[in-house]
């Protein structure tokens, strides 16, 4: 039986926001050009950034997530939105909550389906989308690895975001 509470330390938490980072770094440029002039999905990534360098876990992190979501929601390309979400994603990845719920793992594995999203919108190309899933399978770390097992199987869900992120979480967690 699963805990009631997942114990997370600073260490945890920044591996999470770490990888939900290099998924959303990968895509911002397509927001960017998306969202010509809006700062918000960049704001949200630097946020996440300092965060995983070191910094301690604040209200920047939170303003920036909700901030970088709107964005998306300003986006008129389904792939300018998926990689502000991503953006936004990477930064509420700091702030995982320490509960046993599916739902959480959304903040350690929606910025990479989302970026997996955005790419595949580009490429119009369902294997662009698997290429970043098993990439970032690939550079998943013992660790991150370690915080996604303490807590239950992502909910699964019927958007391609939905199952880009119950795929991504069956390779890590099948991960050796």
């Amino acid at each position: 039986m699963t805990p009631e509470h997942i114990a997370l330390t600073d260490a945890d938490l920044r591996e999470v926001a770490a990888f939900a980072l290099a998924s959303a770094e990968e895509v911002l440029h397509l927001a960017e050009e998306r969202l010509p002039g809006d700062p918000r999905p960049r704001e949200a990534v630097e946020a996440a950034r300092a965060f995983v360098a070191g910094e301690p876990r604040s209200r920047r992190q939170r303003v920036a997530a909700l901030d970088a979501h709107r964005a998306a929601g300003a986006a008129e390309s389904g792939a300018g939105h998926h990689a502000a979400m991503a953006a936004g994603d990477a930064s509420a990845s700091a702030y995982l909550h320490p509960l046993a719920q599916a739902t959480q793992v959304g903040h350690i594995l929606r910025a990479t389906a989302h970026a997996a999203r955005a790419l595949e919108l580009v490429a119009d190309d369902p294997e662009a989308a698997d290429r970043h899933l098993r990439e970032a399978v690939a550079r998943a770390t013992s660790v991150l690895l370690d915080v996604l097992r303490r807590y239950p199987t992502a909910p699964t869900g019927r958007t391609r975001v939905a199952l880009l992120m119950s795929d991504l979480d069956r390779r890590l967690r099948a991960r050796r």
